[in-house]
């Protein structure tokens, strides 16, 4: 079991910066992955950054690549997600996801799911 527990979320106005934060806890390896990922009403949930649990690797989404940065703090067990330059279409329930599997680019295979935290950005 995995439980990770997300922070963070808010109302901001464009072009404004706001950190999420996913604490886990539970039985975990350095190859495994946590990811963060999105869904907007309407819209199909989308995956914005992973990162490996010993945070030696990492990938991000060309939808965020320069505004969007995952990183790790290990003696935190917490994962972060740093988003900056906001935009309303940014707008939408962000989750934090921890994966068993070491594929990076994926969305459907994720074992476990923080309860999400809504991001709204006002233009």
């Amino acid at each position: 079991q995995v439980q990770l527990v997300e922070s963070g979320g808010g109302l901001v106005q464009a072009g404004d910066s706001l950190r999420l934060s996913c604490a886990a806890s539970g039985r975990t390896f350095n190859s495994n992955v946590v990811g963060w990922l999105r869904q907007a009403p309407g819209k199909e949930r989308e995956l914005l950054a992973a990162i490996t649990w010993s945070g030696g690797r990492r990938f991000i989404s060309d939808s965020v690549k320069g505004r969007f940065t995952i990183s790790k703090d290990n003696a935190k067990n917490t994962v972060y997600l740093e988003m900056n330059s906001l935009k309303p279409e940014d707008t939408a329930v962000y989750y934090c996801a921890f994966k068993f599997g070491r594929t990076m680019t994926t969305h459907h295979d994720y074992d476990y799911w923080g309860q999400g935290t809504q991001v709204t950005v006002s233009a």
